[in-house]
């Protein structure tokens, strides 16, 4: 695939995000704005046990007050509908909506209260009455994966849902030719991405027409399907309306089981059902908790500082249920060795189920945990060896006359230029003045440090590392479409086959078919038919849209002007070779001819007598487009993973006093090349959003269980999020290394910002006590850890006597 070349006259300029004009005049459509005539609410009995067999469910008391009109049960609901779909083949770790049989977590939906309102469906809940048997239960991940320790799920044998070893390349021999070596433990905190938006859905059962309508906050591949199979109903009776806003997502809103719950419930009443989660039941029981890793390194350098293998092994605490979360042990597979040349990998993949909330898909879907792991390895390695932090990278990243480059996991990066953004954020930090600043501020009483990492955004999301954990996974298919009509008065319409949840998809497509067919952007309507009516898509994850809808918007333009300029050489009656298309007319100079915009219309539309043979009435087209290189299964435990790969490189500057210990960040600069930038509004946007969601991951952001199996941040008194006092003015280096993947060499940058900023983060505050003699391992780095390692390092006499 060639990329277009500039001079590009809408691609990259600094046009308004065309969504934001509804948005900031409050005329968003979320799914609480969806009013249906009848609709009745749901409340949720949680579980106040991490394992116990249900005994009894007692409703009656719930069933008499004012409103309600049903109380459903796990056990009534798995008798009319299928267990959740699992990614892994673990047949017997079953996943219902609600609780059938036993709880295995403190939160966990037991039963569903529905009512004429809300407030009445919350009171009735607190009447039903619930008989437990408390059993053996186990929370952290270590014991998790002890033989010995009690089932999650008793008929799948044990609770490891994946342990596979991938050798990749002559691992042990560079350890053995390796003089020296180094191993170090780190562990990711669950964490989140905390929409504004908690997840919603309204469903309407049609028993006349047999459909099922659903309005839902979704960012779910294959949604309407995996209702269906729930619901045991035909595919073609589930209509998903794609035009309802999302309110944030970044991979929380799967929203299965919510819909399960409230479809059933609407077919079973004859009246249409509403399921909102409050900030309660998202934090505890919904789609919201992403990775617990722990990663164990060992690497293998020389002198030079030079990384030659790596081993890893990532264990990963999904909570009770399988569902998707343990591709997020795969996807990192492909930038496995991050931007630099480590010539082997041994990477062992460990997913376990534990009696806490079921861990989900989060933005990046694993790779930020990855990437801290290889970043604070680089750190290691160069105080090891004594060398600078810049240069370790410098003497270990990809050159960029060595691209397509060939990872030993069996992914080709793109393209890319490590060396010259680096260049770019350090002329643009001052960085000589930067390491003064933070000397300054260590010489006045401050502990400072300087914090740095370089990290890979896989982009153009395909489903290869499914496969490449599950043999029985077939699946190389991962597209996404559009389609262009221009009516009879020559308008130009386009459809996308998605929902959105901010990431600017209509002013992505208008843009680009802009761009093909020479018109003002503005003037191409961007709409989004229901399922029924809809182009295959596989949704916004996976930093995917800029290449794949994009490419799909392009290819789609790029038939539409083929279409034309046949149309016109034939009313020339010359070569299609022989004219000439520019700015929605089309000309042939020697025989002094054009045919404007709307006399293609015109013909297209009302004159088929003056059509070419087999060329059919109207200017409509469509393109269905499979992502770049996403062409073959997994061969020997190597895939070729995400086809683009986006580059950022962070410098950050963070000071704190050592008695208070709380890190104030002094200077952020990141360095980023997505390819060529479609929308630089939106580019900017992600970034900034996923900085300050790294921010919370590294210093914040955790969901806290005690020894008893109680979730303790349950609110945001107790999960923080960074504000504006934590969010720093940042500084965004641009560099444009285009793919030659895609259309117009763009990359993804869905994810930015989030996938390189806790590694950065951490790097700093390391640098910071690194004086004292102390680390940290853990994300995240709480206040309160960082001052009383302080003062233990400042007084170990005192801290022993405590």
């Amino acid at each position: 695939m060639n990329p277009v070349r500039p001079p590009l006259k809408f691609v990259s300029s600094n046009r308004r995000v065309r969504e934001d004009r509804r948005f900031v005049a409050g005329q968003g459509r979320y799914v609480a704005d969806i009013a249906l005539e009848g609709l009745l609410h749901v409340a949720l009995v949680p579980s106040q046990h991490p394992a116990a067999r249900i005994v009894s469910i007692n409703s009656i008391e719930a069933m008499k007050m004012p409103g309600v009109h049903y109380a459903l049960t796990g056990e009534e609901l798995a008798r009319a509908t299928d267990p959740l779909m699992n990614g892994l083949d673990t047949p017997h770790v079953r996943r219902f909506p609600l609780a059938v049989g036993q709880v295995r977590y403190a939160g966990e939906w037991v039963v569903a209260v529905v009512a004429e309102s809300r407030a009445q469906a919350e009171d009735a809940a607190e009447k039903v009455r619930i008989e437990y048997e408390p059993l053996p239960y186990v929370i952290d991940s270590e014991a998790a994966f002890d033989p010995s320790s009690p089932p999650v799920h008793p008929a799948h044998g044990s609770n490891v849902l994946l342990d596979r070893t991938f050798v990749w390349g002559e691992v042990e021999k560079h350890f053995t030719e390796s003089p020296r070596h180094l191993s170090f433990r780190v562990v990711w905190g669950r964490s989140s991405t905390v929409p504004i938006e908690t997840f919603g859905v309204a469903a309407k059962w049609d028993p006349w027409r047999e459909i099922l309508d659903v309005w839902a906050s979704i960012q779910m591949p294959k949604y309407p399907d995996q209702i269906a199979r729930a619901l045991r109903i035909p595919a073609n009776n589930v209509r998903v309306h794609q035009d309802v806003d999302v309110g944030g997502s970044y991979g929380v809103k799967r929203g299965i089981k919510q819909t399960v719950i409230a479809s059933h419930l609407a077919r079973t009443l004859g009246r249409p059902v509403r399921l909102i989660e409050d900030r309660l039941d998202n934090m505890r029981a919904g789609d919201a908790h992403g990775p617990e890793r722990i990663f164990d390194v060992d690497v293998a350098f020389n002198d030079d500082g030079i990384v030659k293998s790596m081993k890893m092994r990532a264990l990963d605490n999904v909570g009770a249920y399988a569902g998707r979360s343990p591709f997020q042990l795969g996807k990192p597979i492909g930038a496995i060795v991050g931007p630099y040349k480590i010539e082997s990998v041994q990477y062992r993949a460990v997913s376990v189920t534990s009696n806490k909330a079921a861990q989900e898909a989060v933005r990046g879907f694993g790779q930020a945990p990855t990437n801290y792991a290889i970043e604070t390895a680089i750190d290691k390695v160069a105080a090891a060896v004594g060398l600078d932090r810049i240069e370790i990278r410098r003497r270990n990243f990809i050159r960029s006359d060595e691209f397509p480059y060939l990872i030993p996991s069996g992914t080709h990066y793109d393209s890319g230029d490590y060396h010259t953004v680096v260049a770019k954020v350090l002329a643009h930090a001052d960085y000589e003045g930067l390491k003064r600043q933070r000397d300054g501020l260590r010489a006045a009483g401050q502990c400072a440090g300087i914090g740095i990492a370089a990290c890979l955004e896989p982009s153009g999301g395909n489903s290869s590392f499914e496969p490449l954990l599950n043999e029985k996974n077939t699946t190389t298919t991962w597209m996404d479409s559009c389609r262009i009509t221009v009516d009879g008065l020559g308008f130009v319409t386009a459809t996308i086959h998605t929902t959105s949840a901010g990431q600017g998809h209509e002013t992505l497509a208008a843009t680009v078919i802009g761009e093909v067919l020479e018109i003002d952007p503005d003037l191409v309507r961007i709409v989004r038919p229901d399922t029924l009516n809809s182009l295959p898509s596989n949704s916004p994850v996976g930093s995917r849209m800029a290449i794949m809808l994009g490419g799909a918007a392009f290819h789609a333009a790029q038939k539409l002007k083929a279409k034309m300029v046949r149309l016109a050489a034939h009313q020339f009656g010359c070569s299609e070779q022989d004219v000439v298309y520019a700015g929605g007319s089309i000309s042939n100079t020697a025989l002094a001819k054009k045919l404007a915009w709307g006399e293609h219309v015109n013909i297209a539309h009302r004159n088929f007598h003056l059509l070419p043979d087999g060329m059919e009435p109207g200017l409509e087209v469509t393109h269905v487009m499979q992502v770049p290189t996403g062409t073959a299964l997994p061969r020997d435990g190597r895939v070729q993973m995400y086809p683009c790969h986006s580059f950022e490189f962070h410098l950050v500057l963070i000071a704190f006093d050592p008695q208070i210990g709380k890190p104030t960040i002094r200077r952020y600069v990141i360095g980023h090349d997505c390819g060529t930038v479609i929308n630089p509004h939106i580019v900017k946007g992600m970034t900034l959003g996923g900085i300050a969601h790294g921010i919370g991951a590294a210093l914040l952001e955790e969901f806290v269980y005690d020894g008893e199996g109680q979730m303790l941040t349950q609110s945001f008194m107790d999960y923080l999020l960074p504000s504006s006092h934590e969010m720093p003015e940042v500084e965004i280096v641009h560099h444009c290394t285009p793919s030659p993947f895609t259309v117009f060499g763009q990359k993804g940058s869905g994810e930015s910002g989030y996938l390189g900023s806790p590694a950065a983060i951490s790097s700093a505050i390391n640098d910071a006590v690194a004086p004292l003699g102390i680390s940290f391992s853990k994300l995240p780095i709480r206040i309160a850890a960082i001052s009383d390692a302080i003062a233990s390092a400042q007084n170990p006499q005192s801290e022993a006597e405590t």
